[in-house]
Order: C-alpha cells, then structure tokens, then sequence
C-alpha cells in the first residue's frame, strides 16, 4: 500500500512548503504538487498523482478543497477513487474512507453527487422552459434562411436542379437541405 499525496497552491504567490511537511508527516511518498487554481480542469499534477494510484494505495490530501474545483468534483473524484479500490484521506478534515465513518461518508458522498445530479437536470429544464416562454430559439442557428429553402423549393419542382445539386449550390449537406425542405412543409 502506497500513499501518495496530492498538494495544490491556487497563485505563485502562495507555497505548496505547508501542505508537503504534512504530507511527508503523514507517510506520503511521492507527492505531487499543483500551482493552479481549482477551477481549472486539467491538473498534471493531480493527473501524475491519479496514474500513481492502484488497489490499495490511498491519495491523501493536506485539506478537501485541494482535491476539486467544486464539491461535485471532489464528489466524483472520491467516488471513482473508491470503485478503483483507491483509498482516499483528507487530513486537516481528518476524514479516511477506509475507516467505518469514512465509508458512511462515502455513501453520503454518493448521495450528494446524486442530489446534485437531479438539481443540475432540473435546473437546465427550468431554464430551458423559461426560455422557450420568451420566445428564445434554442439550438443551433439553421444553415438555410426560409429564402434559401424556398428558393430551392422552386429550382428543384421546376427540374432546373436536383436536391444534390441545389445542396451543393448552397454549401450544405443534402441531408440538411432535405430536412429544411420536410421542416417547411409542416
């Protein structure tokens, strides 16, 4: 079983030196660090520190909010710790996942990413209705203006053009013409 420690700085200004001391205190060997901030998706060296990791190996951080740029990634990231057989300790929060209150955490931990999965879907639902309500159009803008579709509506009825050569004509696929000219319809 290794422990591997994880440290992270958000500015230059501020210095890993702490949280290695109680790493090294903690029997971490290796440690790899991080001067980035938490927003930011990608992390070499979280991701040196997550390759590291087997079975039965344990990250350890000096504090949770070091692990993730959001609860929801701290949950997510805990969580798959755990289905790799990973452990997970957190030193200054004093929580341990291997130990019975850690694997209640654990299990809490699961529900909250669930909660916030359910909120996340109701929310861009919520969001979405409101829009529609003001009138906004969702999606992508169409590559084919009413003109266009009913330009092509005449060239291909009057046998000028045939839909692939009307598709080429406006630089598009024959397929989105074909749609644009089904959508018109109806």
């Amino acid at each position: 079983m290794k422990m591997i420690g994880y440290a992270r700085v958000s500015t230059r200004d501020q210095n890993v030196a702490a949280q290695r001391e109680a790493l090294v205190a903690a029997g971490c060997d290796p440690i790899f660090d991080d001067t980035i901030s938490g927003s930011t998706k990608s992390r070499s060296g979280l991701d040196k520190a997550m390759a590291a990791l087997g079975p039965g190996d344990v990250l350890v951080v000096w504090k949770l909010d070091r692990l993730g740029r959001s609860m929801q990634h701290v949950v997510n990231t805990v969580l798959d710790l755990d289905r790799r057989g990973i452990g997970f300790r957190s030193l200054t929060e004093a929580i341990d996942l291997s130990s019975s209150s850690g694997k209640l955490l654990l299990s809490i931990f699961g529900w909250l990413a669930e909660v916030e999965r359910d909120l996340t879907t109701e929310r861009t639902k919520a969001g979405l209705a409101a829009a529609k309500r003001r009138g906004v159009t969702l999606g992508r803008k169409r590559k084919l203006t009413s003109n266009d579709v009913a330009h092509a509506r005449r060239m291909i009825g009057s046998g000028e053009e045939s839909v692939a050569g009307m598709a080429r004509i406006l630089k598009v696929s024959r397929n989105t013409l074909g749609r644009a000219l089904r959508r018109d319809l109806s």
